[in-house]
């Protein structure tokens, strides 16, 4: 069982986010329950704006594109700002658009049979509507969303410590997460492609 875990986190490198923090309490659970998981910082890569699956010029986004399309968990880790997810977030979803596009050799689209869970960081407020929005655009594609498939943090609106500054409310989002991640594995172990019917195309004649 393969996972994937997109960090998109605006820090650059070496600086461990908060995000990629509460993200290896997910991994853990991961790997514990059997899964190889990779945790792919985006903001280290060279992400071209766009919605295909390759914009040329030094796009890095196409072997990103084919961990994802190899993996049966999918995990999107963002802090929040603005109360909103990360632009990396963003651009990911949005690269993603091309999956719309794709099917298998069966014509189910290429997300079919895939698993995904969100984790959020942030001390503010609108960690729901950021799982919510994600889950949103992931399901569109095709992807199947587990009961209690996420994990947040944030102390509240405002300034404030970074959830690697201090130790409260881990034990919420940390127990959180570890569920998140039993849960991603449990759907995951039985979730297959052809669990789904054939989607009718628009050409039907």
């Amino acid at each position: 069982m393969r996972a994937v875990v997109l960090n998109c986190t605006l820090k650059p490198p070496p600086k461990t986010s908060s995000t990629e923090a509460l993200a290896k309490v997910v991994i853990a659970e991961l790997e514990k329950g059997g899964a190889e998981v990779e945790l792919i910082r985006l903001v280290d890569l060279n992400i071209k704006p766009g919605v295909s699956a390759d914009e040329g010029d030094g796009d890095q986004w196409p072997g990103v594109d084919a961990k994802l399309k190899a993996a049966d968990i999918v995990v999107f880790a963002t802090p929040i700002w603005l109360g909103q997810m990360s632009s990396i977030a963003l651009r990911a979803l949005e690269r993603m658009d091309a999956w719309f596009g794709e099917t298998d050799d069966t014509g189910r689209p290429v997300a079919f049979g895939k698993v995904a869970g969100i984790v959020v960081t942030g001390n503010e407020d609108g960690a729901h509507n950021v799982v919510a929005t994600i889950c949103q655009g992931l399901i569109d594609m095709g992807f199947t969303i587990p009961g209690q498939s996420w994990t947040y943090w944030h102390l509240g609106p405002g300034p404030g410590a970074d959830y690697v500054d201090t130790d409260e409310g881990h034990d919420y989002s940390d127990r959180v997460g570890r569920n998140a991640a039993r849960n991603l594995i449990a759907l995951a172990k039985v979730l297959k492609p052809t669990t789904y019917p054939v989607p009718e195309s628009g050409d039907r004649g």
